[in-house]
């Protein structure tokens, strides 16, 4: 059974429904349902943890091939060219278009990293039930919640630009290896935050208060 505070909601037996925001009394060691929506609740999420790492430590894997393997595989008379996430932010750079190579680095690049960088720290602090700035750890969270959605951009500029060149026949262009890859970074890092369960970060914050 998870340890909980004695002054956390948790011990009391009170529970915030994800589906509807009620406050609901459950059983400490069994979980219910919902009474105005019927959705299940718990007072910790199920294998939040073990999720978690499973989902991060995949995106991990997935985000060195994202950004060595090409993007975007251009096809025209002059030959194939293979462009990856940095060379298209190095083309961009050269060309004058600075203030773009930006948006596309940050969003492309550190956005990403970030995630997992801040994800793998919220995991290791409630593995090892930190009780060091919870309040900081939780905007932390949130922050990457918000972010999460913005990673999608060099995937939108590669379906846009097939969807033109296509159109106006000048070329042919397609996603390549490395867009699949990016993809599946952006997809587990949001499935990641999404299984945490920032709850537990107040968990030994309750623990050492007691003490």
């Amino acid at each position: 059974m998870p340890r909980y505070g004695v002054n956390s909601a948790a011990a009391r037996g009170l529970c915030l429904c994800h589906g509807c925001g009620l406050l609901s009394r459950v059983h400490p060691e069994e979980d219910g349902a919902c009474p105005r929506c019927g959705a299940a609740l718990h007072l910790r999420r199920p294998a939040a943890l073990q999720r978690c790492w499973a989902l991060l430590l995949a995106a991990m894997i997935s985000y060195l091939p994202a950004n060595l393997l090409p993007i975007m595989e251009t096809t025209a008379l002059t030959g194939v060219q293979r462009d990856t996430i940095m060379s298209g932010v190095v083309y961009l750079w050269n060309n004058d278009s600075w203030p773009l190579a930006l948006v596309v680095f940050t969003a492309s690049v550190l956005v990403p990293l970030l995630k997992i960088l801040v994800l793998l720290l919220l995991l290791c602090s409630v593995q090892w039930r930190w009780s060091w700035a919870p309040r900081q750890r939780t905007r932390l969270y949130r922050m990457i919640e918000v972010i999460g959605p913005w990673s999608m951009l060099d995937i939108f500029v590669v379906a846009l630009m097939v969807a033109l060149v296509q159109w106006q026949s000048l070329a042919s262009i397609k996603a390549g290896p490395g867009a699949i890859a990016f993809g599946a970074v952006v997809v587990l890092t949001m499935l990641a935050a999404m299984s945490f369960d920032p709850r537990m970060i107040w968990d030994p914050v309750e623990e050492d208060d007691e003490q």
